[in-house]
């Protein structure tokens, strides 16, 4: 993930190579770099969306300063390198805290709803949250919500039985019915966690971000963690 937005910065900066002031017009070019980055690096698209806003509001019309000081004397300082600077000040402000507790429903199921891009090692997260919150006292259940690839609903199974924790599985059908019908079998079961491992995207579907959306909407998901390699 951080190799990714790490090449969507260098190629920011590149855009900007020649120009002496940044404007709406040279700006744009390095946000587009910027976004594709941050969303093959599975961040949320409206979170994506916010943050280019407030950087391109700060970064249009400033003058940069091309000569700087540092310890060791004085260096170029380009208008990549102060459009790159205001990014990295946003993401500062962006991730602020971190809170990784997580959230329970104060009566029912509690629905962990797993995310992320395919390859990243979402069902494996999947099989170690489960045997750590079943080692907090919780019975959880798994649900093989990637209809996609029946590779990802087998090794899910055979997490499933190797951790000795059941796993709902309608192999092929509609991922927000089988994520419905899963809360129903987990409170007849009596199991008190649901862990939905969904498709894994390949950079910007957005026919499967519209899945994912529905599946947040119909099961209300307490909460939703991302996966990343």
């Amino acid at each position: 993930m951080l190799e990714t937005v790490s090449k969507g910065f260098k190629a920011a900066r590149n855009r900007l190579r020649g120009f002496q002031e940044l404007n709406e017009d040279n700006i744009d070019d390095a946000v587009k770099e910027i976004r594709v980055s941050l969303l093959e690096a599975d961040v949320e698209f409206n979170v994506v969306k916010a943050f280019l806003g407030r950087v391109k509001d700060k970064a249009v019309g400033e003058l940069v300063q091309t000569r700087a000081k540092n310890k060791t004397g004085q260096v170029t300082v380009t208008p990549g390198d102060h459009f790159i600077k205001i990014c990295l000040e946003e993401l500062k402000e962006l991730m602020g805290p971190v809170d990784t507790a997580i959230n329970y429903s104060s009566s029912g199921i509690t629905k962990i709803m797993m995310v992320g891009l395919q390859g990243s090692g979402k069902t494996t997260t999947v099989g170690k949250l489960a045997r750590l919150l079943e080692k907090e006292g919780k019975r959880p259940m798994l649900v093989a919500a990637d209809v996609y690839r029946p590779a990802a609903i087998q090794q899910l199974k055979v997490l499933g039985e190797k951790l000795q924790i059941p796993v709902y599985d309608e192999g092929a059908g509609n991922p927000v019915e089988i994520c419905k019908n899963a809360l129903a079998k987990a409170k007849a079961i009596g199991r008190n966690v649901v862990i939905f491992d969904t498709a894994g995207r390949l950079a910007i579907d957005e026919p499967l971000m519209v899945e994912l959306d529905n599946i947040k909407r119909t099961t209300a998901p307490e909460n939703i963690l991302t996966s990343a390699a």
